[in-house]
């Protein structure tokens, strides 16, 4: 017995725009470990894969449109796919701000949300790949190391936010980095609810 019945081409787009979140991680911590004058080609890299996953998403709201019977529930279809492209999103949004900013050499705080950034969309892949493959328990294995990641990165980030205020710092300095943590901490929210989504998918069709 399948997991779900089979319509491949809904799970590889999902499976698409998965991977086109850990190409814009890495290429986002990348980017973070540069220096300033260096990051011009890495942003652009990254709205490349964002508007990929633009078209991505949209060939997958199209494709539901036409399809009579499709594999999950449409909403669920529809929501997945939504929040996928949420990730890539906020990873653009991260990194077109460092460029508009002039953030500057980026604190260890900022590098290591990145690296949480990275392996989470590394799960979040891993999940989609255990959904197209009828692998329940890897979907739920992957979901609950994202938890763990997001808990993690959700530490990182208060504890270097609080250290952008101590001594005496240039008040613009910490307009920007503080602006940029709450966006990557909005990454790892936006890949918790993509877990929590395929998990929700997994339990109702397993």
């Amino acid at each position: 017995m399948r997991l779900l019945p089979r319509d491949e081409r809904f799970f590889d787009l999902f499976t698409a725009v998965a991977q086109r979140a850990v190409e814009a991680a890495a290429l986002l911590e990348e980017l973070l470990k540069s220096e300033d004058h260096r990051r011009g080609h890495l942003v652009d890299s990254i709205k490349r894969l964002e508007h990929e996953a633009d078209q991505l998403t949209h060939e997958v709201v199209a494709r539901l449109d036409r399809t009579f019977i499709t594999p999950l529930d449409r909403e669920d279809i529809h929501t997945l796919a939504s929040r996928l492209d949420d990730v890539v999103d906020l990873i653009d949004g991260v990194a077109r701000r460092a460029q508009i900013f002039h953030a500057g050499t980026a604190p260890t705080g900022a590098i290591l949300l990145a690296e949480v950034i990275k392996r989470i969309s590394e799960q979040t892949l891993a999940a989609v790949n255990g959904l197209s493959k009828d692998k329940d328990g890897a979907v739920l294995t992957a979901c609950i190391a994202i938890k763990r990641l997001e808990e993690e990165g959700d530490s990182i980030y208060h504890e270097w936010l609080g250290k952008l205020f101590e001594g005496t710092p240039d008040p613009v300095t910490v307009i920007k980095w503080k602006e940029l943590y709450d966006n990557m901490e909005r990454t790892l929210d936006s890949a918790e609810d993509v877990a929590n989504i395929l998990e929700s998918i997994s339990i109702k069709h397993g």
